[in-house]
């Protein structure tokens, strides 16, 4: 195999190594928390999801984008940053946690004890991916897993939110002491300056509105309804997707390394039939696994979630229906990416505005079952429009600009 296809492979194990640790998170915590208690961890986690995809939108995306001879200094720039900002954002967590009533407080500031330590580890994937070493990010993201499945692993049952968040954050330590002295060598010598992230006009101000048109909006409606309504919804919800984490694995590979091969099919028509013939195969998978789940025993999903099993199975049909039409709305967004890229801006602002609307709809009239459906909902309306946009691109198929902006099929 080439360097470009180990390459390739080890970028792929490396998102897959990521996502499965996301995902054991989630279950081991729902295992070892009562209900109640999985729910002040939900509600830590998506904080902790979307300053996650803050700091790969303003730091993480622009790095990888970076070319030449200074990828070295780049690299050191944004881990310095990176560093100094999750400590401002962890000082205000701690702030907030003394705040915040209870156990849930509690959580909070204990997310922002471990917070810098997560963010850098995680931050460290984009350096590799920007100096094409991605065997060296799998390599510490492996140990990061391994690290915590042993470390969740260890608590007592029944143990609080805060804890768990301790023990996650904590367990990120061997993970990152690793990727920084597998990163020296590339940036020995090389200079900080975090001075361009904070200038007016910085790449990573665009892909910070996409991912907060894309997927922030979604999660920050589902944290609203655990803050305004009751956080054992944020459970349920957070539940039921966290079993459809091998699906966000293949939508991820399929945004990381589909432009390059589409761009090369030269035009509309045959990129259009790659990419569709793609969606309906991911929109299979994920009827499919949805199918699964909702057939899998009771007494097999307790042994997956705990007590939280019983919310989140109820919602396995609405959340099997989101998932199923993501993987058309990815294909369309991509489809754009690659021959308009300017395109999905619009889309993004406009539907993800309209499932947080579709969401806290649904909860108000439904219950969590009508947040869940309206997710659904607002994931299909948002992928029927990429289509028709795609539809409405010219014939020609020559892409309308050259600037590369990310898809989302959130």
């Amino acid at each position: 195999m080439s360097r470009r296809g180990l390459a390739a492979v080890a970028s792929v194990l490396d998102q897959a190594a990521s996502s499965a640790t996301n995902i054991l998170v989630l279950v081991l915590a729902a295992r070892l928390s009562s209900a109640s208690g999985f729910a002040d961890f939900s509600m830590v986690y998506v904080t902790f999801s979307v300053l996650l995809g803050l700091n790969m939108a303003y730091v993480g995306q622009s790095l990888v984008l970076e070319k030449g001879e200074r990828l070295g200094a780049e690299c050191r720039s944004a881990v310095g940053f990176t560093a100094a900002a999750s400590a401002a954002v962890s000082a205000v967590l701690l702030l907030g946690g003394l705040v915040l009533p209870g156990a849930t407080g509690t959580a909070f500031a204990a997310l922002g004890l471990v917070l810098p330590l997560v963010l850098l580890q995680d931050g460290l994937r984009y350096c590799f991916s920007a100096l094409r070493a991605p065997e060296r990010a799998l390599a510490a993201d492996a140990l990061r897993l391994v690290c915590v499945v042993a470390a969740l692993a260890l608590q007592p049952e029944g143990a609080s939110a805060g804890r768990l968040v301790l023990a996650w954050g904590l367990s990120a330590l061997p993970a990152l002491g690793a990727g920084l002295w597998l990163l020296r060598p590339y940036v020995r010598g090389a200079r900080a300056d975090l001075r361009p992230y904070l200038r007016r006009g910085h790449l990573g101000q665009r892909f910070v509105v996409e991912f907060a048109v894309g997927n922030g909006s979604s999660q920050l409606a589902v944290l609203g309804l655990g803050v305004f309504a009751t956080p054992l919804a944020v459970g349920a919800l957070r539940g039921a997707t966290t079993l459809f984490g091998p699906l966000n694995v293949l939508f991820n590979s399929a945004n990381a390394f589909g432009p390059p091969v589409l761009g090369r099919l030269g035009g509309k028509r045959a990129t259009v039939r790659a990419t569709a013939a793609l969606g309906l195969v991911l929109a299979a998978v994920g009827a499919g696994w949805a199918t699964a789940l909702y057939l899998l025993p009771d007494r097999l999903g307790r042994e997956l979630l705990g007590d939280t099993w019983a919310g989140a199975s109820a919602l396995l049909p609405a959340t099997g229906a989101q998932y199923a039409v993501m993987g058309l709305g990815t294909c369309a967004l991509l489809t754009l990416r690659v021959l308009a890229p300017k395109a999905t801006l619009s889309l993004q602002v406009v539907f993800s505005l309209l499932s947080v609307g579709l969401l806290l709809g649904g909860y108000a009239v439904w219950g969590v079952a009508g947040a869940a459906w309206g997710l659904a909902a607002g994931s299909a309306l948002k992928a029927l429009a990429a289509w028709w946009r795609v539809s409405r691109l010219p014939a020609a198929g020559a892409r309308l600009d050259s600037e590369p902006v990310p898809a989302s099929a959130a």
